[in-house]
């Protein structure tokens, strides 16, 4: 085995340019080498940033700030980015391995988790992943989505569910101040909904949520936040979990002010004094789904078994069983990794089999050259600052094995350009997708300001979603 010659950069190839990928090759070109490297990093979308784009809602304030710095990265010019590249469809593993001395795999989880209940198959009943695609623009979704529901179930207790949720019963009008695509919020619009509900497994001081984006429930507008005093059980893991842990004692302090506040908002309305809002956005706790309901093919109920808290922050089925009529299910109990051509695959987990980012063979044999990162390394878990972690831990494998990676054929740079013209891959550039990004808020700036329940505001920008039109607009530049 040969190793990449000393008198060239090292060829890195990044499948994946969301923030896994692009805090791999950010990590890359600052480590303390004394060689030169070369990062081209591909992604399947004619845009940068991955789920940051296709799997955020889009008002989320501190979302800004998390591109901002990625901009920044792939703004320097050192890292190369190459989008609408299909890895397995446009460029193959061979191709890559010819090219390129070593690659990494960042390409998240996109796909939702199963929910192996009775009635998932009914009309009505939806993957929260799914959902989330449509209300960001992704490009290869249809453009309208179901909304005919007045009553809906979100089943999770994550910060997904949670947006799933805040998005079906905020009012369309106050999403215009941020880039939701045109045909996202025209489909809003004509929603009927009344009444969104989340239910959780375990109680109040198990949640997944994180602080602010539970306290952004309350920011909607004409929208009631309804809560369960029966719900609110607590046993001594809970207890002592709430003296240990800051974000979990933050959470139930903001839940139980929120049923204090229930209280009085409840007097108000019999006093005569306070309207109810048109919306309400339940919250409920130690529910374990058990069944979706139907009739005709469609969904029309939701069935759970109440749960009770086991002393140990677990919880254990009580036999009795609830019922609540909703048109829609969403689950939103987390994402799962994709298979890729070419490279081995965990089922269970749903990620590359690796050891510390280095893959591996069936029989547990690391494959030289081929590394992962993110969430196709370790699943989806954690925030940001797991992703940060993993690269770190990768970038640093790849390093040690440097002088053991096979060294490609063809290292120099125009040849995956050359390769890419020859298969008629209309492929974009990091100047295509600054093009685009100018182009986008110019169609804000156009749309002038807008009426929202808060006063007239701007767009921001206006997304644009067809994958053919982001391509011309990005090779326009």
């Amino acid at each position: 085995m040969s190793n990449p010659a000393a008198d060239r950069p090292l060829r890195l190839a990044i499948i994946g340019a969301g923030p896994a990928g692009v805090y791999a090759a950010d990590i890359l070109t600052k480590a303390e080498r004394e060689f030169e490297v070369s990062i081209d990093l591909f992604d399947r979308y004619p845009t940068p940033y991955g789920l940051i784009r296709y799997g955020v809602a889009p008002d989320h304030p501190r979302i800004k700030g998390i591109v901002k710095a990625l901009h920044k990265v792939l703004d320097r010019g050192d890292i190369r980015f190459l989008g609408n590249v299909n890895y397995g469809q446009d460029i193959t593993l061979a191709d890559i391995r010819d090219m390129y001395d070593a690659v990494i795999f960042a390409t998240g989880a996109i796909q939702d988790a199963d929910l192996n209940i009775p009635g998932m198959e009914l009309d009505g009943a939806y993957g929260a992943a799914d959902f989330v695609s449509w209300y960001d623009g992704h490009p290869d979704v249809p453009r309208t989505w179901p909304l005919n529901a007045r009553q809906i179930a979100v089943i999770g207790n994550g910060n997904v569910a949670l947006d799933v949720a805040r998005m079906l019963s905020k009012h369309p009008e106050d999403l215009l101040v941020t880039e939701i695509p045109d045909n996202v919020h025209a489909g809003l619009a004509a929603s009927p909904v009344t009444d969104v509900h989340i239910f959780g497994r375990r109680g109040p001081a198990q949640v997944k949520f994180t602080p602010l984006e539970l306290r952004e429930l309350s920011h909607s507008k004409d929208v009631d936040i309804v809560l369960y005093p029966e719900d609110f059980e607590f046993d001594a893991a809970s207890d002592e979990t709430i003296k240990t842990n800051n974000q979990a004692k933050t959470m139930v302090n903001t839940l139980t002010n929120w049923l204090i506040e229930q209280e009085d908002r409840e007097e108000a309305e019999e006093a005569g004094t306070r309207t109810p809002a048109s919306r309400r956005l339940h919250l409920h706790f130690l529910h374990a789904p058990v069944e979706i309901t139907g009739n005709n093919g469609a969904v029309e109920g939701i069935r759970f078994e109440r749960q009770e808290l086991d002393g140990t922050g677990n919880v254990r089925g009580t036999g009795d069983i609830v019922d609540y009529d909703v048109q829609a299910v969403y689950r939103a109990i987390g994402y799962f990794g994709s298979e890729l051509a070419e490279v081995g695959f965990d089922p269970n987990r749903g990620v590359i089999p690796n050891e510390g980012g280095r893959v591996l063979h069936d029989d547990g044999e690391k494959i030289s050259g081929l590394y992962a990162t993110g969430w196709i390394k370790r699943g989806p878990v954690g925030l940001i600052g797991s992703t940060k972690g993993d690269a770190l831990e990768t970038i640093g494998n790849l390093l040690e094995d440097r002088l053991e990676l096979p060294a490609a054929i063809h290292p120099d740079e125009q040849a995956i350009i050359e390769l890419l013209a020859e298969r008629e891959v209309a492929y974009t550039t990091w100047e295509g997708w600054v093009a685009l990004d100018a182009h986008e808020h110019a169609l804000g700036e156009a749309a002038g300001t807008v009426e929202t329940s808060r006063g007239p505001v701007s767009r921001e920008r206006v997304k644009v979603v067809e994958r053919d039109e982001m391509v011309r607009i990005s090779q326009q530049q």
